[in-house]
């Protein structure tokens, strides 16, 4: 490749050689009706052959630096650009550089801009991440600039960026993009989807006089337009007291507006409409909503710079134009984090219900049901015991009329809305429903022994509809909806005769059946074989810190005094346990069998924190509030009026909570019991198809779908660059945050809490289990890394089931998502815990060590100091 290449010479397919802005301007230039001022690109083959060897003995060190040692980061990266700004550039390659700058007029104030290869990428832009200089003029000054364009693809905060987001240093290049200036009468910047609420229907522009160079900074405020449908929606004019021009010695100056123009629009509407119809050709073109630099001179808008807005949550496809209203099963099922392909096609696989994939996440489109009067009511009541920011969002698009009702249509529930029919309150079904969910998991590990190739993959395939018939049995929907419904009878009619709060939480305590519980008390009993044994615990301790993969680690324990016997209680535990994980709904993720290290921190906690015989005492501790609680309530309901009938109807409704809440949590282990029969049969067929060269590595399952991990086994074949592919999306959508709804405009919805009832600076939530709680809150993100003490509260995004053993060292919960019914919510009112779910951002409005009190039954959080 040449070491210049005009804008004419290049394209998108040039960027390993002009980078990311320099191929989009070229791209931008072949665009009908786009204007982009005139340049050229010093390519990265002149930046290797210049800058390569001076950089070399520095990348080392870089490499391994700590992204957060920023002093460190500050100082070797400064050492980098040192060795850069003293290269001499060759003279062959001054020499064509001049001859590029006389085309465009050797004296002609240009703009020197870095275009890094890491640069303007669909999945990141790395905006401001290196420099640029405007108004440069001569040879000698664009060569200079050349040079410090170079020299900024090591500031320390392209150096941390690159760290942070897995880019290698050595693999990223720097090309310079040499362009003719412009002297704008105003300029800003172009966002082609709204970057508040993410709406692609909805344009945004933003304006100031001058240069746009004060704006991009964020040191001037700008004009700020929004259109949709060549329409001005809102136009907000700023006080634009300065702007920032050329400087006729070069560089730029800034200088006061006249008082007049200060208050001036700086672009008319028809300009603003004129200027979106320019940015939806230019996306239009690059096939992804785009943030847009433009410059407005007396001849119209000219182009400097268009990049894929890489922020923007991706929109679900249902295949029409709808209008769909996407909900996001993540936040439902307590996961909210990205999914592997074969993850996402099992739990498609799994569920009845039609989901559209996006961003590594499912959605379940709720147009349908909403568009009818009787299925937009039942789903709304439906709601309002789940995340009341799920309501609030959906309400909030329906009351616009996004979805516009039909009044004539019929109205088709799913059976998760459908009303359940009766239900007699015998513990028997419950016992029966468990004993046949467990029989045919055992039946399938029978089963599946020895199968592979394509009889295994169809085997599992057949055994979904198993799985699906155990886990929506219509008796054990019937189950849970009556512990449900009686658990909100029992708080209404309380409340309403007693003046007694969620009554129902402490009624609740300790009920049989309850797997997920029994998992986390189960765990203090195996902190009893530990404890005894000093060796032991100090040796798990390292484990812990080391976070070693695999279950070798026991092994090394048995050598220990007692370590035979913690090894069997922790293989116990295991083999009862062992195939949940964080995350578990995505078969792909880690299971505690795979990799028992995980359970450690919370092993170790109940360790310190318990006296012997904890889990017991916890049970019978619970067990007996509940009683207390009952006797209480039904004493004082015969003291009122009607008394015994109305004493009679609230034990009717005890029983029922007590014979069914624990039974909530069943179908969940099962399922995922089953996913873990799968995963180890999937597994060993992996590794024979690496054996026969088929996948490089056993995980590379992970990214073909079930279907087409059905073709691999049969064909001997798969797609290497597929896989590949899919591996770089999934880090991609592990960066992205989900957004509850989300609409086909794509629209994202977070929901509002809309209470005036809160002392000031309190944290909304919805109330879940009841108590008040003051203490440390310990902000844990990954439950592997959580050490907690006997009276924190655990703050974090979700808790799913794997969580419940940490339950049992706190004092209180705070999640991001949850509603009444999650697992966080049962297992907090299980163990008598004061919870607060659904508090948005939770994890970063509280300090971890921060005090906080926890308003379990009112629904707010305050930050204490």
């Amino acid at each position: 490749m040449p070491f210049v290449l005009a804008f004419d010479q290049a394209d998108a397919t040039d960027a390993a050689h002009t980078g990311g802005k320099g191929a989009h301007l070229a791209e931008l230039s072949r665009v009908d009706g786009v204007r982009v001022p005139d340049g050229f690109c010093v390519t990265t083959d002149a930046y290797r052959r210049v800058v390569a060897a001076a950089i070399e003995p520095h990348l080392d060190l870089l490499a391994a630096a700590d992204p957060a040692d920023r002093a460190a980061i500050a100082e070797l990266s400064a050492a980098v650009r040192r060795a850069v700004e003293d290269v001499t550039i060759p003279g062959d390659l001054a020499a064509e550089i001049a001859a590029a700058l006389a085309r465009l007029g050797e004296h002609t104030p240009c703009a020197v801009r870095s275009s890094a290869t890491a640069e303007d990428l669909p999945t990141a832009s790395f905006a401001g991440q290196q420099d640029s200089y405007l108004n440069v003029t001569g040879p000698q000054e664009v060569l200079r600039h050349v040079r410090r364009c170079w020299a900024s693809l090591f500031t320390e905060r392209a150096v941390t960026y690159r760290a942070r987001n897995g880019f290698d240093h050595r693999k990223v290049q720097m090309a310079v993009v040499v362009q003719r200036m412009v002297a704008p009468e105003a300029a800003g910047v172009l966002f082609t989807a709204d970057p508040v609420t993410s709406n692609r229907k909805v344009a945004t522009v933003e304006a100031v006089w001058g240069l746009a160079d004060a704006l991009v900074s964020g040191q001037a405020p700008a004009d700020v337009y929004t259109v949709r449908d060549d329409r001005v929606l809102t136009a907000q004019v700023a006080t634009k007291a300065h702007a920032v021009l050329a400087a006729r010695d070069g560089g730029t100056r800034d200088v006061p507006v006249e008082p007049e123009r200060q208050t001036a629009p700086a672009l008319t509407d028809e300009q603003a409409v004129e200027l979106v119809r320019l940015g939806r050709r230019i996306e239009a073109h690059f096939g992804h909503p785009q943030d847009i630099e433009w410059c407005l001179t007396g001849d119209g808008f000219h182009i400097v710079q268009s990049r894929a807005i890489t922020t923007l949550f991706p929109i679900p496809d249902a295949g029409d134009e709808g209008p769909h209203l996407y909900l996001s099963v993540g936040h439902q099922q307590m996961m909210t984090d990205a999914m592997r392909p074969l993850g996402l096609s099992v739990w498609q696989l799994t569920t009845p219900r039609p989901m559209q994939e996006a961003g590594g996440r499912l959605f379940a489109d709720a147009a349908p049901i909403v568009a009818t009067p009787g299925g937009r009511a039942a789903f709304l009541e439906a709601m309002r015991t789940a995340d009341p920011l799920f309501l609030d969002a959906v309400q909030t698009v329906l009351d616009r009329g996004f979805v516009p009702l039909r009044e004539d249509a019929e109205t088709d529930l799913p059976p998760t809305l459908a009303p359940p029919g009766e239900i007699e309150t015998d513990p028997e079904i419950v016992t029966e429903l468990i004993r046949t969910n467990a029989d045919s998991v055992a039946a399938l590990r029978r089963a599946i022994a020895g199968l592979t190739g394509p009889e295994l993959l169809d085997f599992i395939h057949d055994d979904f509809g198993e799985l699906r018939r155990l886990l929506f049995d219509p008796r054990g929907t019937q189950v849970i909806m009556a512990g449900m419904n009686a658990a909100v009878w029992l708080n209404e009619h309380l409340e309403e005769w007693l003046g007694e709060k969620n009554a129902a939480n402490v009624l609740s305590q300790s009920v049989p059946h309850n797997v997920t519980a029994e998992m986390g008390l189960a765990l203090l009993d195996v902190a009893d074989v530990v404890r005894p044994h000093a060796e032991v615990v100090a040796f798990l301790g390292r484990v812990a810190d080391e976070r070693p993969e695999g279950a070798a680690f026991l092994d090394e324990l048995a050598g220990l005094p007692g370590g035979p016997e913690a090894r069997d209680a922790i293989v116990a535990y295991l083999d009862t346990y062992g195939m949940r994980c964080a995350g578990e709904i995505d078969i792909t993720r880690t299971r505690w069998s795979e990799n028992p290290a995980e359970l450690l921190p919370a092993l170790l906690g109940n360790v310190a924190g318990f006296p012997p015989g904890a889990g017991k005492q916890h049970f019978e501790r619970g067990l007996e509030e509940a009683r207390r609680k009952e006797r209480d309530v039904l004493t004082r309901l015969r003291a009122l009026p009607d008394g015994e009938h109305k004493a009679e109807q609230t034990k009717r409704m005890i029983d029922r909570v007590r014979t069914f809440t624990g039974y909530r949590e069943y179908p969940k282990f099962g399922m995922i019991s089953r996913y873990f029969v799968y995963k180890q049969a999937l597994l060993g067929e992996a590794g024979r198809l690496v054996a026969a060269g088929v996948l490089r590595e056993p995980s590379d399952l992970y990214f073909l779908r079930f279907d087409e991990l059905r073709d691999a086994v049969r064909t001997g074949k798969a797609d290497a660059a597929l896989i590949r592919e899919r591996r770089e999306a999934f880090r991609t959508h592990q960066t992205l945050t989900p957004p509850r709804v989300i609409t086909s405009d794509g629209e994202a919805l977070t929901g509002q809490y809309r209470r005036a009832d809160l002392p000031p600076g309190a944290l909304p939530g919805m109330p879940v289990s009841a108590g008040t709680v003051e203490g440390r809150a310990r902000v844990v993100t990954d439950m592997a890394q959580a050490r907690l003490e006997k009276g924190d509260i655990l703050v974090t995004a979700y808790t799913d089931p794997s969580w419940t053993p940490l339950f049992v060292a706190v004092a209180g919960l705070v999640t991001e998502v949850g509603g009444l019914m999650t697992h966080g919510a049962v297992i907090a009112r299980e163990y008598g815990l004061p919870a607060v779910v659904a508090v948005d951002r939770a994890t970063h409005l509280i300090r971890d060590g921060q005090r906080i009190r926890v308003h379990g039954s009112d629904g707010y959080v305050e930050l204490l100091d």
